[in-house]
């Protein structure tokens, strides 16, 4: 693909309905990205932020919000010198669909506290449990963006199991080719100081994305178009951000008795509201199952003046504002989940569950 354009082979593809488009070896990783290119690139991944900040906002039980992304072509030497000596890797490529290496890095203190809101801990290390919850936490926004970008591009994106690691800068794996991809999103969790989220793309698979943009709205102008000749319906493509605005191009009528060109209408076809969680999605979840979170009983509550609060010694008997033989409540990272009544088994207490918070509620639990 030329800069700006569709080759005639690509094109030739469109017109006869076929895949060819969806290899990235067939893309250059040394030919530069053009600006149309860029532009159309990153409208894409603009779409999938909002998805992104909710997915960590659930994971971390945090408000977690992710600025709006920058798209720059690096090449691997500059942007060495611009890390810092420490880093955390989490690898994902795209494995169907779209292929071609992807991974996100972070620096090792916000990933430090990222953990530990995954984890329900006030403090975690770095260590093989740590980043076993990054790579899932990162595994499901990458889940995310390929659910994005599938859906813009009407292809099945799907991702490889995530390795996430501790690094040095020196031991970045960057995409093969000296240029790439980076998209660095500004990203701040409540009550934390904000970093940066980096995420590095292939050069060749943002290639790949952008001509499969590309190619809807080419097919759909092929579509439109029939019966006029070939080389009235191949415009240059100049703004991928824009092809797929069905008919871009009018066809005057003709004055001197030849044909006026119909547009092509077509019903409007909705998404099913009541349809469950996708296979992909389903898969994304699964990923997480393995994640340690902080399960509490709480028996009540009270609020003392803080001179009550000093004066509490030993023998003194604090009253709570649960009534006896009231449930106690089940909490999940401080959200109540369910209620239930405590029992004994053998010399430890336990809690035996007798209702299940209801949605409505566990939302006014949140605000």
């Amino acid at each position: 693909m030329s800069e700006g354009y569709l080759s005639q082979d690509e094109i030739d593809a469109l017109l006869q309905g076929t895949e060819s488009i969806g290899d990235a070896s067939q893309f250059s990783s040394t030919q530069p990205l053009s600006e149309n290119e860029k532009a159309a690139f990153k409208n894409m991944i603009q779409a999938t932020v909002e998805s992104q900040s909710s997915n960590l906002s659930m994971i971390t039980g945090k408000s977690v919000i992710l600025g709006a992304p920058n798209v720059e072509i690096r090449s691997k030497q500059q942007f060495i010198g611009e890390l810092a000596n420490e880093l955390v890797e989490t690898k994902v490529d795209f494995t169907e669909g779209v292929s071609g290496e992807h991974s996100y890095l972070l620096q090792t203190d916000f990933s430090t506290r990222l953990a530990s809101f995954i984890m329900g801990q006030e403090k975690v290390d770095l260590n093989e449990a740590a980043l076993s919850g990054l790579a899932e936490a990162l595994s499901n926004l990458a889940g995310s963006t390929a659910t994005a970008i599938g859906n813009q591009i009407n292809t099945t994106v799907m991702i490889s199991p995530a390795e996430c690691r501790k690094i040095l800068k020196n031991k970045v794996r960057f995409p093969e080719g000296d240029n790439f991809v980076k998209v660095e999103y500004p990203i701040s969790i409540e009550g934390e100081k904000p970093s940066t989220l980096m995420e590095i793309y292939a050069l060749g698979t943002v290639k790949q994305i952008t001509a499969k943009k590309a190619g809807d709205g080419m097919a759909a102008v092929a579509k439109s178009g029939q019966g006029r000749s070939r080389e009235s319906q191949m415009p240059n493509i100049q703004d991928f951000s824009q092809v797929n605005m069905g008919n871009m191009f009018s066809q005057p009528e003709d004055s001197g008795g030849g044909f006026i060109s119909t547009p092509n209408v077509q019903s409007v076809q909705f998404p099913n509201l009541q349809s469950g969680p996708s296979a992909h999605e389903q898969g994304n979840i699964g990923l997480l199952m393995d994640v340690f979170m902080e399960m509490t009983v709480e028996l009540g509550r009270t609020r003392k003046l803080i001179k009550e609060i000093l004066g509490i010694g030993e023998g003194t008997i604090i009253e709570l504002d649960k009534l006896a033989g009231e449930p106690v409540d089940i909490l999940v990272n401080h959200k109540l989940i369910a209620k239930g009544e405590v029992v004994v088994i053998d010399e430890n207490f336990g809690v035996r569950v007798t209702e299940i918070v209801s949605p409505m509620d566990r939302m006014a639990d949140l605000k």
